[in-house]
């Protein structure tokens, strides 16, 4: 059977379409995670879980094992559901999914077997994943890695799935402080979704209220500084930073740093060939688009270069190399004076 989608598997399940075998695999969990427990939740009447549900962990099993439990009959029902969870670990010490392969070939007409391969992504040249792709019982899904500017439109989506509503400046904040752990966001926006007024928008005050992300110093505001070319405000908020370093660690804000002048030189390239579609090309929301656009005219494209290179630096620093104190705020503060200002060293040419 060929890969399916998330919303499709999600689809069959709610529809009462059951699969004989469930392998799920990739480097993003959220996704394996909403598969399996949907199936742990719901498949199983509760009144009969206990004797036709079994879950595992593939460090505590060898898939010989796991064959033997999805080879077992159902008790006072005509199905059961055997979960694999951490299934990547069935390959430790130099255990091997092939054993699965016979299984695989011709699984039990009366168990819903479900493997939760996570954290990396399978082989798709080797033999196993090969002979399974094949095979028309078994329901294959690949959970892929979010990329940054991915991020903003799965939360925005996501909110008005559950039947809120969230506005660009929030959707951006959101996705600047946490990243793409999809975990960690559905986690945080649940928190606001409890505690939303009757209107159900998510707005910068509520964020900072629910979840203290200032609405005023935080790195999407850092970045729009730096745009801007506003010294005072910028200063303002590295000193921030530096008060709250647990939420806010240099290594995650030369990350942000970095993302943000990449795409201010992927607006000047794609202005150059006349794209009329910039911000779908770079990932960015239409809304924030005069924006970048004001920042590319503060910053030429060698401009953009040598800072790009000045952020590599303090990437390094803020890791510790060169620097007696990894935690020491100072070199965020040159690098500030250095973009804005412009002012690299002799040896080093803009032009």
């Amino acid at each position: 059977m060929a890969e399916q989608s998330f919303n499709s598997i999600i689809n069959n399940l709610k529809a009462g379409e059951y699969a004989p075998v469930y392998f799920l695999y990739g480097e993003e969990p959220y996704f394996i995670d909403e598969i399996i427990n949907y199936i742990e939740n719901n498949v199983i009447d509760e009144a009969i879980r206990d004797f036709n549900q079994t879950i595992v962990y593939g460090r505590d099993v060898t898939a010989r094992q796991v064959v033997d439990l999805a080879t077992r009959f159902p008790m006072m029902g005509d199905k059961q559901v055997v979960i694999v969870k951490e299934a990547q670990d069935l390959t430790a010490n130099n255990r091997k999914l092939d054993d699965l392969e016979p299984y695989l070939s011709k699984p039990s007409e009366s168990t819903i077997l479900v493997l939760g391969y996570k954290y990396k992504k399978i082989d798709k040249r080797k033999t196993f994943y090969k002979k399974i792709n094949k095979l028309p019982q078994i329901v294959i899904f690949e959970s892929k890695k979010f990329y940054d500017n991915q991020i903003p439109g799965w939360i925005k989506q996501y909110v008005v799935n559950q039947g809120y509503y969230i506005d660009d400046v929030s959707t951006q904040l959101l996705a600047d402080h946490v990243g793409n752990d999809l975990g960690r966001l559905v986690n945080e926006v649940k928190k606001l979704f409890i505690n939303l007024p009757e209107s159900g928008k998510i707005t910068t005050e509520i964020i900072e209220k629910y979840i203290g992300i200032s609405k005023d110093f935080n790195i999407f505001e850092f970045t729009k500084a730096l745009g801007f070319r506003d010294t005072f405000k910028a200063q303002q908020i590295v000193n921030y930073f530096e008060a709250n370093q647990k939420n806010n660690p240099l290594p995650m804000i030369t990350v942000m740093l970095y993302n943000y002048f990449v795409k201010i030189f992927l607006i000047h390239y794609y202005t150059k060939k006349n794209e009329p579609n910039i911000a779908a090309k770079i990932g960015l929301s239409p809304f924030f688009l005069r924006e970048y656009k004001a920042a590319a005219k503060n910053y030429p494209v060698p401009v953009v270069r040598k800072i790009i290179g000045e952020i590599k630096t303090l990437d390094l620093k803020s890791k510790g190399y060169g620097m007696v104190d990894g935690n020491n705020y100072g070199p965020l503060r040159e690098f500030v004076y250095k973009c804005i200002h412009q002012k690299f060293p002799a040896n080093i040419t803009t032009e």
